[in-house]
């Protein structure tokens, strides 16, 4: 593509989103890397997510400074696997706070931009299982589902100002998140019609695919997980 796209990626550092980073750097963006640690991108932006005025500020600084955002890739999170009963408000709050809130501040941040051009592309990082549920993931599914949503609610307001709005719903993907968990078990990899757990490249092409502006996705929650879910 051209070589002066903008991108803003969150969850930067490590994992999907700097999978994400890296690929769209080889398509030519200009890759803004938020994270709460140091990203390896042409700017990198120490942020927590769940800071909406500090995010407005970091997209505004960015716009002056480097140019027009034309795709905010929402990768930032993280899982959690734990009996419901166990589960206290706080840690419900701060599930929420950070996969859906962070999720709603990118997208209160840019879209003003992004309306104002007429133009842009907004991609989430959900999960499969804010589709398909699992055990001992309530909080974790929940906020998923929650995200999904805001995808399908968000994609119909922005479309009429010309920016696209979907979401990647990745099944297992292997990432240091799944390190001692079910989803690294034999057993569980066999029952894959892929035989391997997703890799980050592989969902870092398919944020690159519905970033792409010619591409007619609206809403779409797209779930590249192994077979995991057919």
């Amino acid at each position: 593509m051209t070589d002066d796209r903008i991108a803003v990626v969150t969850g930067a550092a490590s994992g999907i989103g700097k999978a994400t980073g890296e690929h769209l750097t080889e398509l030519g963006w200009r890759v803004v890397g938020v994270d709460l640690r140091e990203s390896p991108f042409e700017r990198s932006v120490t942020l927590d997510v769940t800071d909406r005025e500090k995010y407005r500020a970091e997209v505004q600084a960015i716009e002056l400074e480097m140019g027009p955002i034309s795709l905010l890739a929402s990768a930032a999170g993280y899982d959690l696997e734990m009996p419901i009963e166990d589960i206290d408000p706080d840690t419900w709050d701060r599930m929420f706070e950070v996969l859906l809130g962070g999720s709603i501040n990118g997208c209160a941040a840019v879209l003003p931009h992004m309306k104002a051009r007429g133009a842009g592309s907004i991609v989430i990082v959900s999960s499969e299982l804010g589709i398909a549920g699992e055990e001992l993931y309530a909080a974790y599914a929940s906020a998923k589902g929650a995200v999904n949503g805001f995808v399908k609610a968000l994609a119909l307001e922005a479309i009429e100002y010309g920016v696209h709005v979907n979401a990647v719903a990745p099944g297992p993907t292997d990432t240091p998140l799944v390190d001692g968990s079910q989803w690294r078990d034999p057993e569980y990899l066999a029952t894959l019609p892929l035989g391997r757990l997703v890799r980050p490249e592989d969902i870092a092409g398919t944020i690159a695919l519905l970033a792409d502006q010619d591409a007619y996705f609206v809403g779409e929650i797209l779930s590249p997980n192994a077979g995991a879910v057919i």
